[in-house]
């Protein structure tokens, strides 16, 4: 049998030092370097909790979303992403707004080769909306448009 504090610090597993913003955050963002920058490879987040508020009802808005990179030198350190994203809990912008936000966020962060990010966002209303944004260097364009091609639905 548990005594009642070993009860009441169950409220706490995987908290302690975890500050978790209470508004937009792109300054918690952090980099470290990629050991592999010769290679050209994909890393791929997804973080199907994402919320947001809606700017014109203050209702939360739930996603899905979905972040692929290539990186060059700096990559985005995983739990200050997590923490990032969580900062848009309290942050009212639209679904097409968030997901250009944190594209530009992360761009300006790390230099990447290629960089895209997906929101698949719960229906409101009866309307689904999944907002696509890309980014891609010089030598990627071809594949920031054929990316971005590949992303409309089929019809």
């Amino acid at each position: 049998m548990r005594t009642p504090e070993e009860v009441a610090s169950c409220s706490l597993l995987g908290n302690q030092g975890v500050k978790y913003p209470d508004h937009y955050a792109p300054e918690i963002l952090e980099t470290f370097k990629n050991k592999h920058p010769e290679n050209e490879y994909l890393v791929t987040f997804d973080c199907p909790e994402f919320t947001s508020l809606c700017p014109k009802t203050g209702q939360p808005d739930f996603a899905k979303i979905i972040i692929n990179y290539i990186p060059r030198e700096d990559m985005v350190e995983s739990k200050s992403l997590k923490l990032y994203l969580f900062s848009f809990r309290n942050h009212g912008d639209f679904h097409e707004d968030c997901v250009n936000i944190i594209m530009k966020d992360l761009v300006r962060l790390m230099n990447p080769r290629y960089l895209e990010v997906r929101g698949i966002f719960t229906p409101r209303g009866g309307i689904s909306i999944y907002p696509f944004a890309n980014y891609g260097d010089a030598e990627h364009q071809d594949m920031v448009r054929a990316r971005l091609l590949a992303s409309f639905p089929a019809q």
